[in-house]
């Protein structure tokens, strides 16, 4: 079937009438709207300012660096041909994620990176020491075990602690 065209007020074809920016069409009839190519990718991209705010490692690279120049937070065979499982893993993972978040609360100095090797889930992560030791290893020990009891395989943590946060570069 033929589409309806509008341009500049005038109809080329079909009961379509436009008025100012709003198209009418009248019920029954088909009609195709249009817009300008916008080739402007700013997802995930840090915004270049006066030089003042400081940048991790992990946020000062583009995303389409991600397997030349940086790695992923992720790492798993689920994506390999033939395995099966891999958006159960996405969903395992923003849970961990998100777990620890709520868990080590404001003491994350940078993303989590989680790695799958066999049966074993290990989470390696970097933590500011605003916390008391005993405290730090309470909760280190409280989440492998119950991150353990839930997917029922060992979990390990590898943790790091740093005074202050690393700045990368400043942008």
């Amino acid at each position: 079937m033929a589409a309806s065209l509008c341009y500049g007020g005038v109809v080329l074809s079909g009961p379509v009438t436009r008025l100012g920016c709003i198209v009418l069409s009248r019920p029954g009839t088909r009609a195709i709207q249009t817009s300008a190519v916008c080739l402007k990718n700013r997802a995930a991209r840090v915004r270049v300012g006066k030089g003042d705010r400081p940048v991790t490692y992990e946020h000062a690279l583009r995303p389409h660096d991600i397997g030349h120049r940086k790695g992923w937070l992720s790492q798993h065979t689920s994506n390999l041909c033939g395995e099966e499982g891999a958006a159960d893993r996405v969903v395992e993972d923003v849970f961990v994620r998100r777990f620890i978040f709520g868990t080590f609360h404001g003491c994350l100095a940078n993303e989590l990176i989680i790695k799958r090797r066999g049966n074993l889930l290990l989470i390696c992560a970097l933590m500011l020491q605003k916390l008391p030791p005993q405290k730090f290893y309470f909760l280190v020990g409280y989440t492998e075990a119950l991150l353990s009891h839930f997917y029922k395989c060992p979990v390990k943590m590898e943790v790091q602690t740093l005074e202050q946060p690393v700045v990368y570069k400043y942008l």
